[in-house]
């Protein structure tokens, strides 16, 4: 029998309850005392009419109403539009776990630039879902389609399913208008919607497919296929990651010009990557024909943003990315980062979950081809706090905040790559005006310093001759 059918049996036998074949979450109305509301990334609203609306500044909207029968959520310029069924009285879902699935009539008249996905709130901390983006603007404009999914899909082991207020929720992203209908869990039924197994989607190569990726992911992928094409085995050190690699590109492209520039370093970062794309990415070419010293790895934080994975799903993920690297790069060093901190505070549940993750990566270094170094220390104040000063949203770093992450790491990868203290240059403030950009030594002859000015212009520098030089 699979281990997680067997799982869920246990689940349901436990419980020993009777329940009904049929149990309708929306039929025209909500469960007995239940109620309609939607939310955006702020704010909640109940529907106590046949509309109800958040107003989007400028001009976006979201905004569920009401018909005979169906509801529909009308969304645009929303990062997070909710329309949510929720009970009064909470209902115990346990019995349709094993072999019940959940269905619902669905009509997408507008999705070209948005996605979609179902949710049920199982409590505290505990918010499954299923994404449907694809096959959701695959639907636009086809009518009403019935859907059928595992009402399983949901359930993680150890969930507890018994007393949940939030039977269902539709999620949109981006612009959208959706409609549903009809929807009911069944104790039995066959389904027509596939839903990603929990426990192997991170190591499940696949492409970013959510609403707000699918416009430039493929693009930039094709991309870095050619800026890696063209930097071939110059490239001494490729930084592998998410957004916050990414953003070695943007806030902290000033860093890695005095930084990383001059050893050709290679940047791929994706925002929103989880570890499954990571791999799709390494095993559809991205460090092919490379050859680099030092390979700097930090991805992760998005397994736990986006689902609140397991921390040991989220580390078989990076650790499969590691063996996909060493087969492609096998003469490369792999510098493997604890993944950073995120949120204010330490007790925030993402950073948790975060710091989960990194004690078991940790045991992935054998100090011979993969090494392990946890800089986060170096982003944190004494009390353990994040300061904005440096991740603004408390998830990615500014230039500041890069400033710390190259100066922290500069020791771990001089161990690796001892070329690149050469280059570890600051900007230092000299006479009357203008910053020194660039200190480099000479290979050949001793105590002599050539200096880069951000003016313009080189200068030599003999320490001996120059005593006074700081």
């Amino acid at each position: 029998m699979n281990i997680r059918l067997a799982a869920l049996l246990a689940v349901v036998s436990s419980s020993a309850i009777a329940a009904p074949n049929e149990l309708a979450v929306y039929a025209g109305q909500p469960l007995d005392g239940g109620r309609i509301s939607i939310s955006d990334a702020d704010s909640v609203k109940t529907m106590e009419g046949d509309s109800v609306a958040i107003p989007k500044a400028p001009d976006g909207v979201v905004e569920v109403s009401k018909s005979a029968k169906a509801l529909t959520l009308n969304f645009d310029k929303a990062w997070y539009a909710s329309l949510r069924v929720q009970g009064g009285k909470p209902v115990d879902l346990r019995p349709y776990l094993a072999k019940g699935v959940l269905a619902l009539d669905l009509k997408v008249d507008e999705l070209a630039g948005g996605g979609l996905s179902f949710r049920v709130g199982c409590g505290d901390k505990c918010e499954r879902s299923v994404p449907y983006v694809i096959p959701a603007r695959a639907a636009q404009g086809k009518g009403w389609q019935h859907l059928v999914m595992s009402a399983s899909c949901f359930y993680r082991d150890g969930d507890d399913f018994s007393k949940v207020t939030q039977p269902f929720e539709l999620n949109g992203t981006g612009k959208g208008k959706v409609a549903i209908a009809n929807v009911k869990y069944l104790m039995n039924g066959k389904p027509n919607v596939s839903c990603p197994d929990y426990k192997t989607v991170s190591v499940t190569p696949d492409k970013l497919n959510e609403s707000w990726s699918i416009s430039w992911w493929t693009a930039r992928h094709e991309q870095k296929l050619a800026e890696g094409k063209q930097l071939g085995k110059s490239a001494q050190v490729v930084f592998i990651g998410d957004s916050i690699t990414e953003g070695w590109e943007k806030s902290g492209a000033p860093v890695w010009q005095r930084y990383y520039k001059p050893l050709n370093g290679f940047a791929i970062g994706f925002g929103g990557d989880r570890t499954e794309n990571v791999l799709w990415r390494l095993q559809h070419g991205e460090v092919d024909g490379l050859a680099p010293k030092v390979a700097v790895l930090m991805f992760g934080t998005n397994n736990t943003g986006h689902r609140q994975e397991d921390p040991k799903t989220t580390a078989a993920g990076i650790k499969r990315n590691i063996e996909e690297l060493q087969k492609r790069l096998p003469d490369t060093k792999i510098l493997l980062l604890a993944i950073f901190p995120r949120g204010e505070k330490p007790d925030d549940n993402l950073r948790q979950i975060n710091e989960k993750i990194n004690a078991i990566i940790a045991g992935f270094a054998d100090n011979q081809k993969v090494f392990f170094a946890n800089l986060n220390q170096a982003f944190l104040q004494p009390d353990g706090t994040l300061s904005r000063d440096i991740m603004p949203d408390l998830l990615h770093p500014n230039e500041k905040g890069y400033e710390i992450w190259a100066k922290a790491m500069a020791p771990e990868l001089a161990k690796l790559l001892p070329a690149s203290t050469q280059y570890a240059w600051d900007n230092v403030p000299i006479g009357g005006s203008g910053f020194v950009s660039g200190l480099i030594t000479s290979k050949t002859e001793k105590d002599l310093i050539y200096a880069r000015t951000d003016v313009g212009g080189a200068y030599r520098w003999d320490v001996k001759k120059n005593a006074g030089f700081r």
